[in-house]
């Protein structure tokens, strides 16, 4: 059974950096791709950040440069590290997994995260 559990977040000025973890007790990360999507208020759901289980990681445009994603050697955990963040990367934030491959589209992704909040002030 996959349940994801979340934790990270909260609020931080403009620059500065926090860092999400997505752990799952199932150990299935070893096979399966991991998705970081965020959504802010009125808006849809947004793809970040995602690793394939290979850890071929891909970035969305917007965080690149700034946000790292990464896995802990026991394939337990898998991190969302953000740096120099932004007002505009304020959004819950959200982990997911799916088979193997990594995609950028939510309706690809089985399992979901709770979701943890990121406030970025100015």
């Amino acid at each position: 059974q996959v349940r994801l559990v979340q934790s990270g977040g909260g609020l931080v000025q403009s620059g500065g950096s926090l860092r999400l973890s997505c752990s799952d007790s199932a150990r299935t990360f070893s096979t399966a791709a991991v998705g970081w999507f965020r959504q802010a208020p009125g808006r849809e759901r947004e793809w970040v950040s995602a690793m394939s289980f290979t850890g071929t990681s891909y970035y969305n445009n917007s965080v690149k440069g700034r946000f790292t994603i990464s896995r802990d050697n026991a394939e337990i955990t898998v991190y969302l590290q953000m740096d120099s963040l932004k007002p505009e990367d304020t959004a819950v934030y959200y982990c997911a997994t799916r088979p193997s491959w990594a995609r950028q589209a939510a309706k690809d992704y089985e399992y979901w995260g709770p979701g943890t909040q990121v406030t970025v002030n100015d």
